[in-house]
């Protein structure tokens, strides 16, 4: 079983930026979605599934 990171053992401008990745992932996921449903192309589908990759690691406190 995977332990859970402890955020004070990283330094502060590494917590600094996974702070603000998880405030922002949710609005970029919603705007990709919104993009992907109307021009729908390769790579808006990639990046898409990486912001909901992403949004569901910080959801569950993997990252």
């Amino acid at each position: 079983m995977r332990r859970k990171t402890n955020p004070y053992l990283m330094p502060s401008w590494l917590r600094t930026i996974r702070t603000v990745i998880g405030q922002l992932i949710i609005p970029f996921t919603i705007f990709q979605t919104i993009r992907t449903l109307i021009f729908p192309t390769t790579f808006d589908v990639i990046l898409l599934i990486l912001f909901i990759f992403i949004a569901i690691a910080f959801y569950f406190d993997v990252i």
